[in-house]
């Protein structure tokens, strides 16, 4: 009996150490847990939404990049546009004991508390597309994205270039800014491109309203600009879906789509190049000018975690290299900052 007491003990704890082996994750919006291989790397990815074709790019880029066959555990949670939901995504992160957390900030302010927990877990913490603004700059390891500012100045750069190819006087010019979520990192960085350079030249910048980065929002506030002014000749629109939105509002009001505003047209530029149907507008002319921001981040993360895997230290800042898609010819490069950019033709 006391054999078969101890064989007994043997399985059980034989058995509890194969359950401990494993790590759980929880299937979005569900709350199964399915046991994975203690090898596995576990990352934690917090995605601010899927407001836009470019952040569903990006969410596919990360959850290709994190696979089970490379030795990845991928636990993903849509924050649905609302800070509170990505905190509590942390903090179950966090509990979760995952390997690494990846952040896609919403907005840029109010993360101290949450990444101080991650940092006293000791899970580092490599943020996504957006910042954030915090007193330490320690609480996160990396981060990787596009320079938003950039990409506002490269803009303005090619509407300087093009409106004064035409003769345009710079007083002439009267432009609205569809802005994006207000408070995030790319809304700041493309208002600022574009603010300054207004300041600079000269250009008539009547108002700024945000269009939360959707085609629906910047559909109803393209409308309601076109009410407040009779003289927009410039629709700068912090992303393609707005574009898009805007598009469909300038034209069932009866206005025409195109760079020829020295007759009438409404010349529309963006940014992102993801979105099919707003690089199809850009061959046809309706989209002057698109401003490229890349999404496929989840290479360069896999990239980044595999360095902190072995001990190194990543920059602090990854910047991913864009470009600009225009179809019009009169354009061939802008200048910004003393560096050339050449213009990506994507004319028919």
């Amino acid at each position: 009996m006391k054999k078969v007491a101890v064989i007994a003990m043997a399985l059980l704890l034989g058995l509890a150490i194969l359950v401990s082996c494993g790590s759980s994750i929880v299937k979005e919006n569900t709350n199964e847990v399915k046991q994975t291989e203690s090898h596995q790397i576990v990352v934690g990815f917090s995605q601010l939404g899927a407001e836009s074709d470019w952040r569903s790019a990006n969410t596919v880029s990360m959850q290709n990049a994190f696979l089970p066959d490379e030795g990845y555990s991928l636990l993903y949670k849509n924050g649905q546009q609302k800070q509170a939901n990505q905190i509590t995504a942390i903090r179950m992160f966090i509990q979760q004991e995952v390997d690494y957390i990846v952040l896609a900030p919403v907005t840029e302010s109010g993360w101290d508390s949450v990444l101080g927990e991650a940092r006293d877990a000791g899970i580092p913490v490599i943020l996504v597309d957006r910042r954030v603004d915090v007193a330490d700059k320690n609480l996160y390891s990396c981060w990787v994205g596009s320079d938003f500012e950039l990409e506002g100045k490269k803009m303005a750069a090619w509407i300087k270039s093009y409106t004064t190819s035409i003769g345009m006087s710079a007083e002439d010019l009267h432009i609205v800014n569809i802005q994006g979520t207000i408070g995030s990192t790319a809304q700041i960085g493309r208002t600022r491109g574009l603010a300054n350079a207004a300041r600079e030249n000269g250009w008539d910048l009547m108002a700024e309203v945000s269009g939360d980065f959707t085609e629906t929002k910047g559909r109803e506030v393209m409308a309601a600009l076109l009410k407040r002014f009779d003289n927009i000749n410039i629709v700068y629109c912090e992303n393609d879906n707005e574009a898009i939105g805007a598009i469909d509002a300038i034209e069932a009001a009866g206005g025409k789509v195109g760079a020829d505003i020295l007759n009438g047209e409404i010349m529309v530029v963006s940014f992102d190049g993801v979105n099919k149907e707003a690089l199809d507008y850009a061959a046809e002319g309706k989209i002057s000018c698109i401003g490229e921001c890349n999404p496929m981040h989840g290479p360069r993360v896999k990239s980044l975690i595999e360095m902190l895997v072995n001990g190194e230290t990543p920059d602090k800042f990854n910047y991913v290299d864009e470009t600009l898609f225009s179809a019009n010819k009169l354009v061939k490069e802008v200048e910004v900052d003393g560096v050339i950019y050449e213009i990506q033709d994507i004319g028919k």
